[in-house]
């Protein structure tokens, strides 16, 4: 039997995203020892359809992790363990006896779903969904996915009957994967994601799968976030290191910040934006279209967390670039922004695929408006960054109103948690510090957490202490034109709101 590492040992997380897989090596500090990353094909079959090689995904993620090993040094005899963060609900089908996938992964961007939320919605399930789940009914999720899969693949459904197949999220592909068939897992975070899966109960619904339609013997046993998930075998160069820790992405990132407080609150910026708040030992349901999912689970201990989802964030400045043409690279969005004072009374709704939480509006589209004569490019780019903090900052709002408490801070992270104005907007906006950690990989760096406190890398009290070098950004705004800005804010988005369906706007 392989020796365990020393306490202190490196930890290695795969953070499986959604177009790409990187693998990031951390030393017993935090540090980052080493990484690599690996893109990966975007399969677009039809309009509103996004697929993945599930068997491609595996093969970029195990170059990756081999590289990131190779480049710390270290063998996997040296590691303290593997961690996994992974794109949520993308889904998986395939077979137990060869490993292969009977259909490519759909992703959780697909809407093809949509009638079949809109016939259970209409045959008046939501609510049940949303109560035993915490989620809304849409094709955002797993489970209609895995339905989609076993009914439209021959024989599927009777195989999955018959225990021949096995759904899962990236993680439990990932793990299937890296143990040799021995593990079909998942932890409750991913499988919160599902609409499949009690959030109070923390197990398998049997009434939501026979709603769907979808055999119990498919589904992955549910472990905790943090423990010992298996021992892999493949690839060659992580062989006899265990996989000791499991969250999908968000959730890791928000273990990663250290929000593992009631109240303590997250924000990531990629191409949409995921707000998270911890709400400690206890579901918060929302009375605001916001969703209850786990956070994780630890030592038989579970944290739930409140979440909200933007769909346009970061993307809105590659439409500067790429639609517009006014800037370049994303790069140079902070400067031109920062060319004049303000907005002058612009507004940008980037509304292009609808609306998220808190409106929950598909039929919303993208609305500038507030153009004078006078209106320059920097004008517009200022403005599409305030609508990026305005639509997290309607997030928060929801979230306060919810939790009857409000932020006190905001912890930030993502691709365009580097532009120093926008953050700046931010915290203007809310009232409140907007944080940024010096170490800003916190989606792998949380996976790596959970796999460190497995492997005794790092204790509980380590994570929770002060970090040193984070950039503090200070609210500077007037309590006056705060108020102002978030008005004319809501008046922009009720004349987007319902676009595509021809309706006024409210009066």
């Amino acid at each position: 039997m392989t020796p365990r590492p020393a306490r202190g040992a490196p930890i290695l997380a795969l953070d499986e995203g959604t177009t790409g897989a990187r693998a990031i090596v951390f030393g017993a500090d935090g540090s980052v020892l080493a990484s690599a990353q690996r893109e990966f094909t975007q399969h677009f079959p039809e309009p509103g359809r996004v697929e993945h090689d599930a068997l491609e995904i595996w093969e970029a993620q195990a170059a990756v992790a081999e590289q990131a090993l190779r480049e710390a040094g270290l063998t996997a005899r040296q590691l303290g363990g593997v961690g996994i963060a992974n794109q949520r609900e993308t889904t998986v089908v395939w077979e137990r006896a060869t490993g292969r996938p009977i259909h490519r992964a759909i992703v959780w961007q697909d809407r093809r779903t949509a009638p079949a939320c809109e016939a259970l919605r209409a045959l008046g399930h939501e609510p049940l969904f949303r109560e035993r789940t915490g989620l809304l009914l849409d094709p955002y999720f797993s489970g209609t996915k895995l339905a989609w899969i076993l009914h439209r693949v021959p024989g599927a459904r009777e195989r999955a009957a018959a225990g021949e197949l096995c759904f899962g999220t990236i993680d439990s592909w990932l793990l299937w994967q890296l143990t040799g068939g021995a593990v079909h897992a998942t932890d409750p975070s991913n499988a919160s994601r599902t609409l499949l899966f009690g959030v109070r109960t923390l197990d398998w619904d049997d009434e939501l799968l026979a709603l769907l339609d979808v055999p119990r013997a498919l589904l992955p046993e549910v472990r905790p976030s943090s423990g010992d998930f298996g021992r892999i075998v493949a690839p060659h160069a992580l062989a006899g290191a265990h996989v000791l820790g499991i969250a999908g992405d968000q959730q890791a990132a928000l273990f990663g910040q250290r929000c593992t407080a009631p109240g303590l609150t997250k924000n990531t910026y990629g191409t949409g934006c995921f707000l998270l708040r911890c709400t400690g030992a206890e579901p918060a349901a929302s009375e605001h279209r916001l969703l209850t999912t786990v956070a994780w689970t630890i030592a038989g201990r579970t944290t739930w967390a409140l979440e909200g989802s933007v769909f346009t964030g970061g993307a809105v400045v590659q439409w500067l670039r790429d639609g517009l043409g006014i800037i370049r690279t994303s790069g140079e969005v902070e400067a031109l922004a920062a060319s004049v004072p303000d907005s002058g009374g612009v507004v940008l709704v980037p509304a292009f695929t609808g609306l998220g939480a808190p409106q929950w509006d598909p039929d919303a589209r993208g609305a500038l408006l507030g153009l004078t004569r006078g209106t320059s490019a920097g004008h517009v780019a200022r403005a599409a960054l305030e609508g990026i903090a305005h639509q997290v900052a309607d997030l928060v709002a929801a979230m306060d109103a919810d939790a009857g408490a409000p932020l006190t801070e905001l912890r930030v992270d993502g691709g365009a948690a580097a532009n120093d104005l926008l953050l700046q907007l931010q915290a203007d906006l809310l009232g409140v510090p907007v944080v940024r950690p010096a170490v800003t990989e916190t989606t792998a760096l949380g996976a790596a957490w959970l796999a460190g406190l497995a492997a005794g890398t790092w204790e509980q009290a380590a994570l929770d202490a002060p970090r040193p070098g984070d950039r503090r950004f200070l609210p500077r705004m007037p309590r006056a034109e705060r108020a102002a800005q978030r008005e004319r804010w809501r008046r922009a988005v009720a004349r987007a709101g319902h676009w595509s369906r021809g309706e006024a706007p409210p009066e």
